[in-house]
């Protein structure tokens, strides 16, 4: 795990965003009853009195059956129409979205541990990107994008186009001062700094690779450690460095200066962040009129006119 990025962990609830939150966490909470013993007459007890498996699947059934039935609905709907449009996602596009949100969380390790105790794995947020990419490939042809509403937006929102100044730079992490000054002690005296990153550091993440942690802008980092790191010119080393995550040895490897966004240099962020408003914002009625191409039948809704199941269009 990267120790010092700022935590930058975005919601991912649904919308169109990725649904790796509460809908699939309560379809993995209605399916839990069934890895229950079932040669057990009852799943708990308070003193003498049981609560059944019966008990259980109709509370879970109760209080998430709808809202699980139609996000597997929807997600089948989308994956059939797909298929119609012979619209595809490849491996290689599901793994991209997957590495953005484990840096979003700071680490693939980190973001497991997210998955994990929602009860999902990486598996599970696979299926629900492949989803999330296969319904913005859908809607994204059914949207009409100017060149002047990209300049529009790309004019509101420059500020966050524009490149903030820029560090590389390398860091070997101690829990006490006492061993950070050993290992300057060491580095002036000559020591290899990859050599004593890989002996000493306590960042897993980056200690076999020198403490190398790329480039970051000050505000991505912790401030005493990006106050100290932006002061140093390339190839210096700093004294010891605390931070709220323990006693540092910076090196600065690299610089970059601020720069202010061009729309040429832009347009393709923007047209993407453009495409994600619309497709959010269709999402609801989009959904709604491909409904309207299918015959389904939900048994949880009482008043669904719909006659025909969801497995029947998928075998169709």
């Amino acid at each position: 795990m990267n120790y010092l990025k700022k935590d930058k962990q975005k919601g991912i609830g649904k919308k169109l965003t990725l649904a790796i939150g509460i809908p699939l966490i309560c379809v993995m909470a209605v399916v839990a009853f069934y890895v229950v013993d079932k040669s057990n007459s009852y799943v708990a007890k308070v003193g003498d009195v049981k609560i059944s498996q019966e008990d259980l699947n109709k509370a879970l059934n109760k209080q998430y059956g709808a809202t699980v039935l139609d996000t597997l609905i929807s997600d089948k709907v989308i994956e059939i129409e797909a298929k119609k449009q012979d619209v595809t996602i490849s491996k290689k596009a599901i793994q991209s979205q997957l590495d953005t949100l484990a840096t979003q969380y700071g680490s693939e390790e980190a973001l497991k541990s997210a998955l994990s105790s929602n009860n999902m794995t990486i598996s599970d947020a696979k299926k629900s990107i492949k989803t999330y990419l296969l319904t913005k490939k859908l809607i994204e042809p059914t949207l009409n994008i100017t060149d002047k509403e990209l300049k529009s937006y790309f004019n509101e929102n420059k500020v966050t186009y524009n490149q903030a100044a820029e560090v590389k730079a390398s860091h070997i992490l101690v829990n006490d001062k006492k061993t950070a000054k050993t290992v300057l002690a060491k580095l002036n005296d000559g020591g290899d700094w990859d050599e004593l990153a890989r002996k000493y550091s306590q960042d897993a993440s980056n200690a076999s690779e020198g403490g190398n942690l790329g480039y970051f802008s000050k505000n991505d980092m912790d401030e005493n450690f990006a106050d100290a790191a932006f002061s140093l010119k390339v190839g210096e080393i700093s004294g010891v460095v605390k931070s709220s995550y323990g006693y540092h040895i910076i090196k600065v490897t690299g610089k970059k200066a601020a720069k202010e966004a061009t729309y040429a240099d832009a347009k393709d962020q923007v047209k993407e962040a453009v495409v994600e408003q619309k497709v959010n914002e269709n999402y609801s009625s989009w959904l709604s009129s491909l409904y309207k191409k299918y015959e389904i039948k939900n048994k949880l809704d009482d008043n669904s006119s719909f006659t025909s199941t969801i497995s029947s269009l998928n075998n169709s």
